[in-house]
């Protein structure tokens, strides 16, 4: 069992090292390579899913690395595998033969891998191994085109922003070590800490889990990350690492309900993201744009099921959103290929010239929006009833939430299926993208009895959490109704203004201006901070040791002027006393025997008149 687990880690991880350290000379061979890797996961991680492996190896003293395969993480492993499938398929149809593509799909793969270390990981130490891989990895995706420098600062914005975040796990790592209740740190045992601790690691996964989610008040980075290439937009930003955060939410439901105050938390902050970043999603005119702030709204409803402890429902969120999200990536990069813009305005009729990809995009956009029969809609329901549950104002929030996504998506079909615009200089989608689009807009609709009895109780039973609660018929009529009417109201309505402020509409349109503060609250008092201390280093340290230096100096040529001449002054003197006392000495050595008697005689008289003296 254990040699299943470490195969479908190890797969994606040696594939990737192997085609990044192999480099240009791999390019043509590497997308062969990752959809035989991928397939080949994706196959183990099925397996692995039902048979829940479990492995161990020894990594710390008192510390070993453990990773286990779940419920959850059963249903996580054969998510990230098929969307990580479907968007390889789809980068090797769509990338171009000039590119690094060695480097890519080796990146690709070394992301999924560590997206799966992470899903599987058993323990903190390994969770957050794996953690910092994947954020490394993603900067170099987001900024794969390195060449060019708007590129590689929106990588440096989106790593900087999640790794502030990211200390937050390093607090909860060293609580539960502190605390010392259980000294393997395995997930499972972070709920029976004692206070303070048990505090201190509640905060640290808070704090952690939003800024890897791009929830409030971290999500400004996603809209820099969609400078990165579409395919990796659409694996970063559906299934992997956006929902890595919502994962762990959910992983340590016990912990937040245990902490009395984080479950209240992690709800409300979901919710506020699905409504604001919803709100700042309708105000876009860019696709991607709008897709990234509906990641950040779509995620918020995975962040509220794990503080409302509606597991099953967020876990069917998060399956059937990374099938929309990806698919809607993925047309959008079709489109941006094919002709050359991803603004709305520009993209009007692009669903008429390639009917595919615009039929695909409409499955994947009305899941988004939450219209009957499709997943998201019956996904959505489930963990909104554990939301009314909780509170009828958290409910509320959500079903506001949720009839924004019918806006936005709504607002994003009205461009792409208007009229068409003559386009002489447009591309076809390549016919190998293309099946990628359809697979995954069959997902859209093929994961919808998933929220229906009987398949909801077993996923249910299968995460552990039978018994949560169950939407009402008239839950599902309600939010199934509002979708429709406002996705009928936002198409009626067309690109009428909306009568708002204009500096509300500039706020929302560059995301609440988040990233503004960010720079106000942190970034410009750090680099004010920084030039004061190189200031201070410039002006005073470096002042002060060049005065030591030129004080040594001086002290140096005094002791050499005035000291040293004293000490050789004695010492000349007393080598001048000892040569005057030598001559004195030579003087009696004659070499003549009759002196040397007289001398002798001479002594002897002295040494007994001195004994006599003396006496």
């Amino acid at each position: 069992m254990s040699v299943l687990l470490w195969a479908l880690v190890a797969a994606p991880l040696g594939s990737g090292v192997l085609l990044l350290v192999t480099g240009r000379r791999a390019d043509r061979a590497a997308p062969g390579v990752a959809l035989a890797v991928s397939v080949t996961a994706l196959g183990l991680a099925v397996t692995a899913a039902f048979r829940h492996p479990a492995a161990q190896a020894p990594l710390l003293d008192g510390l070993p690395l453990r990773l286990a395969v779940d419920g959850l993480s059963g249903f996580l492993v054969v998510t990230v595998t098929a969307v990580t499938l479907a968007v390889l398929l789809f980068s090797a149809a769509e990338f171009g033969a000039g590119e690094a593509r060695a480097r890519f799909f080796g990146l690709m793969l070394l992301f999924a891998g560590s997206m799966l270390v992470t899903v599987t990981a058993a323990t903190l130490p390994v969770l957050l191994m794996a953690w910092e891989v994947m954020g490394a990895t993603s900067w170099a995706l987001i900024g794969f085109w390195w060449r060019d420098p708007q590129r590689t600062s929106a990588a440096d914005t989106a790593f900087l922003t999640t790794r502030t975040a990211d200390l937050g796990l390093y607090l909860a790592a060293g609580a539960a070590l502190a605390s010392g209740r259980d000294a393997t740190l395995s997930l499972g045992g972070l709920a029976h800490a004692d206070d303070p601790w048990l505090s201190f690691i509640t905060a640290g996964v808070i704090a952690a889990a939003p800024g890897k989610s791009a929830q409030l008040p971290f999500s400004f980075w996603l809209s820099k990350a969609m400078q990165g290439p579409s395919p990796v937009s659409a694996l970063l930003h559906s299934a992997t690492m956006v929902v890595a955060g919502a994962y762990l939410l959910l992983r340590t439901g016990p912990l937040l309900d245990a902490s009395g105050w984080g479950d209240d938390v992690v709800a409300w902050t979901g919710a506020a993201t699905a409504l604001c970043l919803g709100l700042v999603a309708v105000a876009q005119t860019d696709l991607k744009q709008l897709l990234a702030a509906s990641s950040c709204a779509q995620i918020g409803f995975m962040v509220l099921a794990a503080g409302a402890d509606a597991t099953t429902g967020g876990t069917l969120q998060l399956i059937a959103h990374a099938a929309a999200k990806s698919l809607l990536f993925l047309t959008a990069g079709a489109w941006l290929t094919a002709l050359g813009t991803q603004r709305l305005p520009e993209l009007l009729g692009a669903g008429r010239h390639h009917r595919t990809a615009g039929t695909a995009f409409t499955v994947g956009a009305l899941s988004l929006a939450g219209i009957p029969p499709l997943a998201l809609w019956a996904g959505k329901d489930v963990l909104l009833a554990g939301a009314l549950e909780t509170s009828p104002w958290l409910y509320a929030a959500g079903l506001t939430a949720a009839l924004l996504s019918a806006v936005y998506s709504a607002k994003a079909l009205w461009f792409v299926w208007r009229p068409a615009v003559p386009r002489p200089a447009a591309r076809r989608v390549q016919n190998g993208a293309v099946t990628p689009l359809v697979l995954l807009a069959l997902a859209c609709l093929a994961l919808t009895p998933l929220a229906f009895p009987p398949l909801r109780d077993s996923v249910g039973r299968v995460l552990g959490n039978p018994g949560q609660p169950e939407p009402h018929v008239w839950e599902f009529v309600l939010s199934g109704t509002l979708a429709l009417s406002a996705a009928a109201v936002t198409w009626a309505w067309g690109t009428r203004r909306l009568p708002l402020p204009r500096r509300a509409k500039a706020g929302l349109a560059e995301w609440l201006l988040l990233e503004r503060a960010a720079h106000v609250l942190l970034v410009t008092p750090t680099m004010r901070l920084a030039r004061a201390a190189a200031a201070f280093d410039d002006r005073a340290l470096d002042r002060a040791v060049d005065a030591a230096a030129s004080g040594t100096v001086r002290l140096a040529r005094w002791t050499n002027d005035i000291v040293e001449r004293s000490v050789d002054g004695a010492v000349t003197a007393v080598a001048s006393g000892t040569r005057a006392l030598g001559r004195w000495a030579r003087r009696p050595q004659t070499g003549q025997l009759h002196q040397y008697l007289a001398q002798a005689v001479a002594a002897f008289t002295v040494l007994a008149v001195v004994l006599v003296l003396v006496r």
